[in-house]
């Protein structure tokens, strides 16, 4: 009898020792020094190797450049080249050759569309001859300047032919005024186109023409006359 309880009482004692809980690990992620739980999903999908999928990518500072500077767009440089532009004269003290030796294309690029837009009285079909006037008068000036001998790039004819129409611009509303007097709007077309010409010659015909100036500086003038023909409809 003895015997049989000593035996029945180790049985329950193994039946002790051999009850439990089955719990799942606690799987934790250290994400930037705090640990957070991982879901079941997460855990099957690592343990079956697809843990590439939950993986996210770090946002690349460069990513979050200002629009204006992802599209190389300086107002203040722009700016500063308006005002060479439209001051020309060498005592104000401006570096106006920035205009030609700092290129750009989104300054010319909006004084042409807003002289296309003001040109004939707001009929914008004339936007496109504009600017296809722009970029083949420009290309022009370009080949003729390098049968002369100047060193001068296409984009930089390109910048300083579109800024140049700033001057035709200024004297739009002037005309608008002005144009019951026959002769006094004639004066202002020939001051603007004069300004406009001396602007873009002063910058683009430099020492290397000498005698030869003449030959650049002509097709220039015609260029904005043409350009004003546009904005009056003569």
């Amino acid at each position: 009898m003895v015997w049989l309880k000593q035996c029945h009482c180790a049985e329950m004692g193994s039946k002790r020792d051999l009850s439990g809980s089955i719990t799942t690990p606690d799987v934790k992620l250290n994400l930037g020094g705090e640990f957070i739980k991982e879901s079941t999903a997460t855990t099957f999908l690592r343990q079956r190797g697809y843990g590439w999928l939950l993986e996210v990518e770090d946002d690349d500072p460069e990513d979050n450049k200002p629009l204006l500077e992802e599209l190389d767009i300086d107002l203040k440089d722009i700016y500063y080249k308006i005002r060479c532009v439209l001051m020309p004269m060498p005592s104000l003290g401006f570096n106006r050759q920035v205009v030609r030796d700092n290129p750009d294309f989104w300054g010319p690029l909006a004084v042409v569309l807003f002289f296309s837009m003001i040109s004939l009285y707001g009929q914008f079909k004339v936007v496109s001859w504009i600017i296809t006037i722009w970029i083949f008068g420009s290309l022009t000036i370009f080949l003729l300047a390098r049968v002369l001998g100047g060193e001068v790039a296409y984009g930089q004819v390109l910048g300083v032919i579109g800024y140049s129409l700033l001057p035709l611009i200024v004297i739009a509303p002037v005309l608008l005024v002005v144009g019951s007097f026959e002769v006094v709007s004639t004066l202002i077309k020939l001051f603007g186109v004069f300004w406009a010409a001396y602007s873009a010659a002063s910058l683009l015909v430099g020492e290397e023409f000498k005698t030869k100036k003449p030959l650049l500086i002509y097709p220039i003038f015609l260029l904005y006359i043409y350009f004003l023909s546009l904005y009056t409809g003569v």
